[in-house]
């Protein structure tokens, strides 16, 4: 039987594996759609309820970072708030008198209401002590700005206790404090939400802010306040988006009790979601404690994305297949862009504080503690250091080596106020006040520098001792430094050291030089002999100018008088044969010098000056152009001559009528007054040939003859008697002050007579003032105070003349009952050319106040010292620029006017 190949068993066997092959890929089209379709639809709602959770926990942490920068935002306008405040409290402590023109020309520069809206005032509270303890308050001056605050117009804060609360927790911590809201005396009587809050900080004296609670009392002068308006506060506070996504209620729950302050939607227009996620935070300022709630408001949460993402029927697996591609992609890049977001967030961080530290003045160095290393530096520190700094170790950055060897051991005991000299990279050297501490940074130990370039204020330092102790025309020492050298020079042969001698040069007919030529040729003449004399002294001698044309050397080392006599007669002959030439005109010039041996174990300075001013005179007298060596015999003879010449004279003066009285008007400084004189009685001398002679020449003999009681019993009857008749103003004088000396007021009968006086010529007590020095008010300062008291308890006033010229003034002046004290001269005369001067007249002024006293400054010379004495606050002056002694009224014809 015949076969074909189709039909002959061995095709059909492939044929068949390949159809059980192929079999299960025969599934129909519908199929692998059907299936392609659920899966697609099975990934898409996955996708999409994965979406949705992620949306969700975008949405609550963009919602906690609304709510972190609203927390912030109103904390950032709190502290605003407390550097304006610090701001101010820097200027008190700087100076020693904030006018009311100071302190509105800081406002104005400030514009505080710009920089901090909401702001209703800020204020000065000034501390008033009472029996029933400290009271602040509100000097109109103070209160800024005036308009919309004038009820803040001498308000007493203790009126409000809650501020009051507020002023003491800021006393005592010199931290801000937050007061409890409260209703502004300025919206008293306004409709609406009108509680305000203020923010406090104390106002101390000048000086370094206090450290204790004791002294932070003791140095208190009032209490700073910034008010606001709480509900404006808040709301310039909060960020644009705020209070368009959120519902914002801010209480203050301090100490468990809640007061509403703030409420973004209190009409009820806008809803929060009620399932929403809370949010609550605390905001601890000041002593206060304020709770935020914070809730999203239904209009600011987006619709679903996953309700906008149904499947529509029909939808082709390539459809499906690119939504779930899209969604997949999708999901991913907005969650990349979260982490980005939150990356960026700590990038700006931590940009903040670089920025900060790079915008400090001061230089800020951070180091590795093992090695020393620089790690890190701000721009100050760069600028100043040099741009390699950080290359550098911060031993190395010190000249000193033996601080370069403790650096990197540094603590808190030993490291901290340091003033040293920095090396920058390029060799530069500065003076520096710096303080290393300690720090943990990211678990690794660090030193953390922080220096301040005070290179200028030492250089002024500097400038400042020089002139205190140089005299400005010639640059020698001047009278005060050769005064201390010379008090050195007597410890030195108290202890036994090797004599000294003390020369006193005065130039001969300088005045003739000033005369002819003008006082600019007699300065130069003054500059050229001072070089001229320092090139003849030896090492270790001190020259110094005295005042006018004197001048002074201490000659160390001269061993006896011999030696003494060859630098002193060196001097005298390059000062004979210097020839000065000033326009023209040729002048041969001489001095007479006065010497005196530092030889005495008990000689002091002034018993010195005095002995060597007397050889000079004795070296005029006979014939100038020499030098004379002070004796015993030279003191004795020419003082106790002219003394006891003068002592006669003045015992037959009452009887001859020769004592004459003049007066001097003591004129107000301030812009008030009553138009009153004010006048100091002066005793003066008329000779035999009718000349007026000062009291400088007599008043020493009448002192040391004990002449004095019948002198100052004399004025006093005088003054008293004739009271109406001493002032052209007649009955209309304000005050007439009277001069006693020490044995008057030792003398219990005086007071007696005083107060008889004023009884039988009906003076009112307080139209008198009798005037005291400090040296004897020292001298016997209980006997002095029992005199006192007996005129001041009938109404007379006590002043204090030559103030500051003793060395315990500070220490009695508490003690002692007086009304008025005088500052001395010495201060007023180098006021303008002198700044320990100025900084002592500075001190009794303010110290004189604070006691309640009134201060008159003597020798006022010249309109610029006036005006410096009005600007140090000085209530009266006296001097020739302001007023010529004239003879009183009732003695102008026995002084020939």
């Amino acid at each position: 039987m015949n076969t074909s190949k189709d039909s002959d068993g061995f095709q059909s066997a492939p044929q068949e594996a390949e159809a059980v092959r192929i079999a299960p890929l025969g599934v129909p089209a519908w199929v692998w759609s059907l299936l392609a379709l659920v899966l697609g639809v099975a990934l898409t709602l996955w996708t999409v309820s994965i979406q949705k959770d992620q949306e969700d926990a975008e949405r609550r942490l963009a919602f906690q970072h609304l709510a972190d920068r609203t927390h912030a935002a109103i904390l950032d306008r709190l502290q605003a708030c407390e550097m304006l405040a610090r701001s101010v409290q820097t200027l008190f402590l700087t100076s020693s008198e904030v006018t009311a023109d100071e302190f509105q020309a800081m406002y104005a520069n400030m514009d505080p209401r710009t920089q901090v809206p909401g702001m209703q005032a800020l204020v000065i509270g000034r501390r008033e002590v009472r029996a029933d303890g400290d009271h602040f308050i509100y000097d109109a001056p103070f209160v800024l700005p005036r308009e919309g605050n004038e009820a803040l117009f001498g308000l007493d804060v203790n009126t409000q206790p809650v501020n009051l609360a507020a002023v003491l927790l800021s006393r005592d911590t010199d931290q801000p404090a937050l007061s409890a809201p409260f209703r502004l005396a300025q919206v008293q009587g306004a409709d609406g939400p009108v509680d305000g809050v203020t923010i406090r900080l104390p106002i101390y004296s000048r000086g370094h802010p206090p450290a204790t609670v004791a002294e932070r009392r003791a140095r208190m002068r009032g209490s700073l306040a910034i008010s606001f308006q709480v509900q404006r506060l808040i709301e310039t506070a909060l960020p644009e988006d705020g209070t368009s996504q959120l519902h914002i209620r801010i209480a203050d729950v301090t100490g468990g009790a809640t007061r509403l302050l703030f409420n973004s939607h209190a009409d009820g227009g806008h809803e929060y979601v009620a399932d929403s996620q809370r949010h609550e935070k605390t905001l601890e300022y000041g002593g206060r404690v304020w709770r935020l709630s914070m809730h999203p408001l239904d209009h600011a949460i987006p619709a679903a994305a996953w309700q906008r993402s149904t499947l529509l029927p029909g939808l082709l697996a390539s459809a499906l297949l690119a939504l779930l591609v899209w969604s997949v992609v999708n999901t991913r890049r907005r969650a990349v862009e979260l982490g980005n977001r939150m990356s960026r967030r700590y990038r700006e961080s931590e940009e903040r504080f670089r920025a900060l530290n790079e915008l400090l003045p001061a230089l800020v160095l951070l180091a590795r503690q093992d090695t020393g290393r620089i790690t890190y530096a701000n721009q100050a520190s760069r600028t100043r250091l040099g741009e390699e700094v950080t290359e550098l170790d911060l031993p190395s950055l010190f000249e000193a080596t033996e601080l370069q060897a403790r650096i990197l051991d540094c603590d808190h005991a030993n490291c901290s106020n340091l003033e040293a000299v920095l090396r920058s990279a390029n060799g530069d050297r500065f003076w520096a006040s710096l303080s290393i501490s300690k720090v943990d940074v990211a678990g690794a130990s660090k030193l953390l520098m922080v220096a301040n370039d005070i290179s200028e204020q030492r250089q002024l330092t500097e400038l400042l001792s020089y002139q205190a102790s140089h005299d400005a025309l010639t640059e020698l020492f001047n009278r005060r430094e050769f005064e201390r050298r010379v008090e050195r020079a007597l410890a030195a042969a108290a202890a036994g050291g090797p004599p000294a001698a003390l020369l006193y040069i005065d130039l001969d007919q300088f005045k003739l030089i000033n005369d002819t030529s003008g006082h600019i040729a007699g300065d130069q003449l003054l500059i050229q002999l001072a070089i001229t004399m320092r090139e003849q002294l030896r090492g270790g001698d001190v020259l110094a100018r005295l005042g006018g044309d004197e001048f002074g050397v201490l000659a160390t080392n001269v061993h006896d008088i011999a030696g003494a006599r060859h630098v002193a007669e060196r001097l005298r002959e390059r000062i004979d044969g210097y020839v000065f030439v000033w326009e023209q005109r040729t002048y041969t010039i001489s001095a007479s010098i006065g010497a005196v041996m530092i030889d005495h174990p008990n000689a002091n300075l002034k018993d010195l000056l005095a002995q060597a001013d007397t050889a000079c005179y004795m070296a005029k007298e006979g014939g100038r152009n020499r030098v004379h060596f002070y004796s015993a015999q030279d003191d004795d003879t020419t003082r106790r001559q002219t003394e006891m010449e003068w002592a006669n004279r003045l015992r037959w003066a009452v009887d001859e009528g020769r004592l004459l009285l003049k007066y001097q008007e003591v004129w107000p400084l301030a812009a008030k007054s009553d138009g009153k004189p004010h006048i100091e009685l002066l005793l003066r001398f008329r000779d035999e040939h009718g000349r007026i002679v000062p009291p400088g020449a007599f008043m020493p003999a009448a002192e040391r003859y004990g002449l004095m009681p019948m002198i100052d019993r004399w004025v006093v009857e005088t003054a008293l008697a004739n009271f109406d008749r001493l002032h052209p103003s007649g009955a209309d004088l304000q005050l007439a002050t009277i001069n006693l000396s020490g044995a008057s007021i030792e003398d219990d009968a005086l007071a007696t007579l005083v107060l008889d006086l004023l009884e039988r010529y009906r003076i009112e007590p307080s139209r008198v003032c009798f005037e005291v020095t400090e040296t004897v008010a020292v001298r016997n300062l209980s006997q002095v105070t029992r005199f006192i008291e007996r005129l001041r308890d009938v109404g007379c006033l006590i002043a204090l003349d030559d103030f500051g010229a003793g060395m315990s003034s500070f220490g009695y002046l508490k003690n002692l009952p007086v009304d008025i004290i005088k500052i001395d001269g010495s201060f007023i005369r180098d006021l303008l050319v002198d700044p320990m001067s100025h900084a002592i007249v500075g001190a009794v002024t303010d110290i004189g106040h604070r006691r309640g006293l009134k201060v008159i400054a003597e020798w006022v010379s010249s309109e610029d010292i006036a005006q410096a004495l009005y600007d140090l606050g000085v209530d009266y002056a006296q001097g020739y620029v302001l007023h010529k002694p004239e003879p009183v009224v009732f003695h102008r014809a026995l002084a020939g006017e």
